[in-house]
């Protein structure tokens, strides 16, 4: 059972109308025409440049942010893709879950702004992404690489993971996919009872979201959807979800699929917790992170 403080937080959600947002395709559009106007910022906050070291670059378009440990040398490094449904910024809890990897796994973690949707699809931000990760394992010297994504994020990492297996065989050490979005199709028959319990996501408005990202590919194309990829050769697997979570149904076929394909995979499913949950400040996200961080550590032992 969720903690008292998962359920308030998600009756607040509830009561806030966050759900809203994704409700039509309509309001995806509405959202996404109010970000060409006034596009939000995807700047870190200025308390996590009192906890870690940051730099920025540009890799091609692409604003990529370097966090490091201040007072000691990373030992692992991560790439982190961010979620928002492929519309959305960076935004603080994004930031949290970085400083957390920075400071308690002393990663050195690489965060891209990549260009969102409909101006960033699918066809150049799955290899930009996997360029960035290649790099990042190349230039790893003796401590390991971590993957980590949410939400779209998670897709994204998990397409450039396949992208780059296909490519040269390449992987990182291991894969951690919190809450992902893998099928932007939305078809999955469970899906519909399961939304009608969750305060942060509806179909109808991912559905859109997913189109804008998927630009002039199909939308079941592996590269917009990796759950319609193969898994065998991927890096060992760690896949978080919530079962209040439209979504969870993304994770539960990806375990299945891949297990069958012969992939290690670590799965942590909370009952009754929302999407994202781990970036939540709720007990059982403060134990997600923890989990997160310890197999960071453990990766730079590696």
């Amino acid at each position: 059972m969720p903690s008292l403080r998962s359920r308030a937080l998600s009756a607040a959600l509830i009561a806030a109308g966050r759900r809203r947002r994704f409700a039509s395709a309509e309001a995806v559009r509405t959202r996404v025409a109010e970000s060409a106007r006034r596009p939000a910022s995807h700047l870190p906050p200025r308390s996590l440049g009192r906890a870690a070291e940051i730099s920025r670059t540009f890799v091609g378009a692409w604003p990529v942010y370097n966090v490091s440990p201040r007072d000691a040398e990373p030992t692992v490094h991560v790439l982190y893709l961010h979620g928002g449904c492929y519309i959305n910024e960076l935004v603080r809890p994004h930031w949290t879950m970085v400083r957390t990897l920075v400071t308690r796994a002393r990663a050195q973690v690489i965060v891209p702004a990549y260009i969102l949707a409909p101006r960033g699809t699918a066809d150049r931000t799955v290899p930009a992404a996997a360029d960035l990760l290649s790099g990042l394992i190349a230039s790893g010297g003796e401590g390991g690489t971590v993957l980590v994504g949410d939400s779209a994020g998670a897709g994204l990492a998990l397409a450039a993971a396949q992208r780059l297996r296909d490519r040269t065989g390449v992987q990182p050490s291991r894969i951690v996919l919190i809450s992902p979005w893998l099928d932007v199709t939305m078809s999955h028959p469970d899906q519909a009872a399961i939304e009608a319990g969750d305060p942060m996501l509806a179909r109808a408005g991912l559905r859109e979201a997913g189109r804008l990202y998927a630009g002039t590919l199909a939308a079941d194309d592996p590269l917009v959807s990796p759950l319609r990829g193969s898994f065998a050769g991927l890096a060992p697997l760690t896949v978080f979800s919530g079962t209040r979570d439209v979504l969870a149904t993304d994770s539960t076929e990806l375990v299945r699929r891949a297990r069958a394909e012969g992939v290690e995979v670590d799965f942590h499913e909370a009952a009754g917790l929302p999407h994202v949950y781990p970036l939540l400040p709720v007990p059982e996200g403060r134990a997600a992170r923890e989990r997160i961080v310890r197999l960071i550590q453990e990766a730079a032992e590696l």
